[in-house]
């Protein structure tokens, strides 16, 4: 069969564009940037496609050319940076849906979330919400999945908080008590479940991809902490005034997983309304559980290291901001400093810190190299700093 795919650039992409390919659909890959796609996975057939911009029917026909079926799985926790979450969720997947029908591409698979409801009311749970209804409504052999917490062998957004949690020394903190409740599945079993709802079979229904168990946050946390070896940590709840203060700051500086849009999902938990059992008798296999899934494949020292740095990449963020912002009399460093807090181009401001701390270390050793046994180190602080920027740089460095 083939299959365009949206998002194929993401976790849950990714891994769908990988097993798709192995069961022996022509996958379509549509992504922003196609050559970067094809530098990770030679071979895949890619074309570019912006969801901020491709926004009418009119844009999507030809690209439906020889399609059998679609599945959109793009999608951001919040907007910003770029990122207009309202046409990545619902104005561009509508224009696609409206192609679709268009054109006679009949088979369209919408990979959306269990949370996916008005009373959630986030921006990302109501865009959602928007793309699903309206698919549903074309008279198209249509397939909704809205499946709980996914996690896999990597991790993406929410899923490399709850690893980072894990990985915190001493204390683990609990979210609003760490209550909300999750019903985690694999993204193999994930996969699987898009594989045989493409096979056929599963017209004009909406679909729970879930697990087989019903943990709380704090139980996924010690079950990720256990993965990664680690022993057990004193719990300590954070109050949620706290939190959304916290969540604020991290929206202003970009949001992600930590952003309010984040702790809002957190806290509203993802174990849907559907009864146990539900899932595996539609879908016809049990997925495993997350013990299971964790067991099979035991943890790496990158997994630690992971989970380690995750909360200790903002803090890097922040120490590497503070020299810059606190000397307010040079306009260049003051703007260092925001597009540090910002994450606005890690690659080209990294350069920029390298360049000017480098230089001035460079003309400071040939000017007056005793500075180097300076007993306050004058010269020797700026190699910790120019070690912590290309650490920094290869941190904010995702995909």
């Amino acid at each position: 069969m083939r299959v365009l795919l949206t998002g194929a650039n993401g976790f849950i992409g990714g891994q769908l564009l990988a097993g798709l390919a192995a069961r022996g659909h022509a996958v379509i890959a549509a992504v922003r940037d196609p050559q970067a796609l094809r530098r990770k996975t030679p071979g895949t057939e890619a074309i570019a496609v912006d969801l901020n911009r491709d926004l009418s029917p009119e844009t999507w026909r030809p690209r439906l050319a020889g399609v059998d079926a679609v599945i959109n799985c793009a999608g951001v926790l919040q907007g910003g940076h770029g990122q207009n979450i309202e046409a990545i969720h619902a104005m561009a997947p509508i224009a696609l849906f409206e192609a679709c029908r268009q054109v006679g591409v009949s088979k369209v698979v919408q990979i959306s979330a269990i949370s996916a409801d008005a009373e959630v009311g986030t921006p990302y749970a109501l865009t959602k919400k928007r793309a699903d209804d309206y698919l549903r409504g074309l008279p198209l052999d249509w397939i909704v999945l809205r499946p709980s917490l996914v996690y896999g062998e990597g991790s993406y957004g929410g899923t490399s908080t709850l690893r980072g949690l894990a990985g915190l020394p001493l204390v683990t903190p609990l979210i609003g008590g760490a209550s909300a409740s999750f019903r985690p599945i694999h993204i193999d079993d994930l996969v699987e479940t898009v594989a045989r709802v493409l096979d056929g079979g599963f017209a004009r229904r909406t679909l729970e991809p879930v697990g087989p168990e019903t943990l709380s946050l704090r139980e996924v946390v010690a079950k990720y902490r256990r993965w990664l070896g680690l022993s057990p940590a004193w719990e300590a709840s954070l109050p949620l005034p706290l939190l959304r203060l916290a969540a604020r700051l991290a929206d202003w500086a970009g949001g992600g997983p930590m952003g309010s849009a984040g702790l809002a999902q957190t806290l509203a938990g993802n174990a849907g309304h559907e009864p146990a059992g539900a899932f595996v008798q539609a879908i016809g296999f049990a997925p495993a559980s997350m013990d299971e899934r964790l067991v099979r494949r035991p943890a790496q020292t990158q997994d630690l290291w992971h989970a380690r740095l995750y909360f200790l990449r903002p803090v890097l963020r922040i120490a590497l901001a503070a020299p810059w912002v606190a000397w307010l009399f040079s306009v260049i460093d003051l703007l260092i400093g925001l597009a540090l807090v910002t994450r606005t181009r890690p690659r080209l401001v990294g350069l920029v810190q390298l360049v000017i701390v480098g230089g001035y270390t460079i003309g400071l050793t040939l000017l007056a190299p005793s500075l180097w046994l300076d007993p306050y180190g004058g010269l020797l602080k700026n190699l910790v700093v120019l070690a912590s920027v290309l650490v920094w740089m290869a941190l904010e460095e995702e995909r």
